[in-house]
C-alpha cells in the first residue's frame, strides 16, 4: 500500500523512514520533502504542498492514508478538508490544533479544565504589556500567541530583555499576525520532558519519553532555538511521574476538549517542566510530534508503525502495546551558520555515512541541487546514536557528527548531559 507523510523537515524524514520499514508498505510519498528523503530508495518526494491538490494526489494514487508532520498544514484545515473528501488522514482537526496554533487560546483552555501551568495574562496593547512586566518583574516568558515556527518564545532573564521582546513582537510586528497578540507568563525553574502521546479521539497511546535542547550552545546558554538535539528516554519521567502526567495533565486535556466540543485526534505533545519538588507544569501544547525527539523516538520504536497509526486512524488504539528497542537514542543537530536568526543556505555537504543499526542520519534543511546536496534551512541535519547508555549513545552520534562536513556547521557537544548527570 501507499502512504503520504505532509513536511520537509527532520521529523518528517524520522516519520517516512519508520513507515517504510512495514513490509505492507509499498511506496511512502514525502510532500515535499528534503535531500535526503530524495536520497532514501524507499520514500519518493513530490512537489506539493497545497492541502486541496494533495488530497487530488491521494486519490489519484490510491493512497491508503496520510500522516501531517508540521503544524502550518494542520492549522490551516488540512484534516477537516481530507475528512470531508472521505480520505484517511491521521493529524487534529483546525478547531483541536488550536491548542498550538494559538498560546492564549490553550493557556484559557488549561485554566478552564484546571490543567497544571504558568500564571499568564495576554496583551496586544504594548503599553500594557510594559506594565504588566514592570509589575511583575524579571525573569518572565514573552511569547508570540500564533504560529512562529518554534522562533516565538522568548526567556527573558533582564527587565530589558523582557522589555526588548515585547517591542520585537507587537510594535516592530516581527512576527506578523503572529505577534499581533502575545502572552507573558510567569517563569517556572527546574527540569524539561518532552510528553508525547497519539490519541484516536477517545484513547491515548504514549510514545517513548523524550527531553529537548532548546538552547543554541552547551550547557543550555545562548538564544532558543527550535531545537538543537533530544534523547529518549528522559530518566527524568519515572514511572511514577509518567502516571501524574498522564493523570493530571494528557487525560484532562483530551477530556477537557470533548467537554469543549472538539474531538481529539492525532499527536498530542505537552512540553512539561518539573520542578525541585517533582511538580509537572505543561509549558505548552504542540499538535503534532516534536522536532528534533521524533528522530530519537522513532530510531527506539520497533513496532510496525504503520500498524500503529492504522489503529490510530480506526479509533482502536486500546489494542496496541508499542515495543522499544531497550537502548538509549541521542540525537544531535547539525545547524547552518548564522542559526537561528538568518541562517546561511546553499552550503555544501558531504561525509554523511551509510545508515548502521548504531547510527542513523535524518535529513532537515537540505536539499538536492544538480545531484550536490546542500543545506537549505537553519537546522541542516540531526545524526541520531543509539547505546546501551547516553554516554554510549553519545559516542556514536558525535562520531558521525564529526566525519560530516559544511561550511560554518554549528552543533552542541553535550545532548543528554543531564542523563549522563
Amino acid at each position: 500500500m501507499k502512504i503520504l507523510v505532509v513536511g520537509s523537515g527532520g521529523r518528517e524524514h524520522a516519520l517516512a523512514w519508520k513507515l517504510a520499514q512495514s513490509e505492507r508498505v509499498q511506496t511512502v510519498f514525502v510532500a515535499p520533502g528534503n535531500g535526503g528523503t530524495e536520497l532514501d530508495a524507499h520514500l519518493v518526494n513530490v512537489e506539493i504542498t497545497d492541502p486541496a491538490a494533495l488530497a487530488d494526489f491521494v486519490v489519484a494514487e490510491g493512497i491508503h492514508l496520510t500522516l501531517v508532520g508540521p503544524e502550518a498544514p494542520l492549522a490551516a484545515g488540512i484534516v477537516n478538508l481530507f475528512r470531508a473528501r472521505g480520505l484517511k488522514i491521521f493529524g487534529p482537526t483546525k478547531e483541536a490544533a488550536q491548542l498550538e496554533s494559538s498560546k492564549d487560546f490553550a493557556k484559557a483552555f488549561m485554566q478552564r479544565h484546571g490543567i497544571p501551568t504558568a500564571r499568564y495574562q495576554s496583551f496586544s496593547d504594548a503599553a500594557q504589556a510594559h506594565d504588566y512586566i514592570k509589575a511583575s518583574g524579571a525573569p518572565i516568558v514573552i511569547k508570540a500567541d500564533g504560529l512562529a515556527a518554534g522562533k516565538g518564545v522568548v526567556v527573558a532573564m533582564t527587565l530589558d530583555e523582557a522589555h526588548a521582546a515585547v517591542d520585537h513582537m507587537l510594535s516592530d510586528n516581527a512576527f506578523g499576525d503572529a505577534g499581533a497578540r502575545i502572552v507573558i507568563e510567569e517563569f517556572l525553574a527546574g527540569e524539561e520532558a518532552s510528553f508525547i502521546v497519539m490519541c484516536d479521539g477517545k484513547n491515548v497511546l504514549a510514545l517513548a519519553t523524550s527531553q529537548d535542547h532548546k538552547r543554541l550552545k552547551d550547557q543550555d546558554e545562548g538564544p532558543n532555538t527550535g531545537g538543537m538535539g533530544a534523547y529518549s528516554p528522559a530518566p527524568i519521567v519515572t514511572p511514577s511521574m509518567h502516571a501524574r502526567v498522564m493523570r493530571e495533565i494528557i487525560n484532562p486535556t483530551i477530556q477537557g476538549m470533548a467537554k469543549d466540543g472538539i474531538t481529539y485526534t492525532g499527536f498530542l505533545y505537552a512540553g512539561l517542566m518539573i520542578d525541585a519538588e517533582g511538580n509537572p507544569r505543561t509549558l505548552e501544547f504542540n499538535c503534532r510530534m516534536g522536532d528534533p525527539e521524533t528522530q530519537p523516538i522513532m530510531a527506539r520504536l520497533k513496532s510496525d508503525f504503520l500498524g500503529v497509526v492504522d489503529h490510530a486512524c480506526n479509533g482502536t488504539l486500546d489494542a496496541v502495546e508499542l515495543e522499544w528497542d531497550r537502548r538509549t537514542a541521542v540525537g544531535v543537530v547539525m545547524a547552518a551558520e548564522g542559526y537561528p536568526e538568518s541562517p546561511r543556505k546553499g552550503d555544501i555537504i558531504d561525509g554523511i555515512p551509510a545508515e548502521t543499526p548504531e547510527c542513523i542520519t535524518f535529513h532537515a534543511g537540505t536539499q538536492m541541487v544538480g545531484g550536490t546536496l546542500q543545506t537549505s534551512g537553519g537546522r541542516v541535519l540531526c545524526v541520531v546514536g543509539l547505546g546501551d547508555s547516553v554516554k554510549m549513545a553519545q559516542k556514536q552520534a558525535y562520531e558521525t557528527v564529526e566525519k560530516i562536513h559544511f561550511n560554518g556547521a554549528q552543533y552542541r557537544r553535550d545532548i543528554g548531559w543531564r542523563g549522563v548527570k
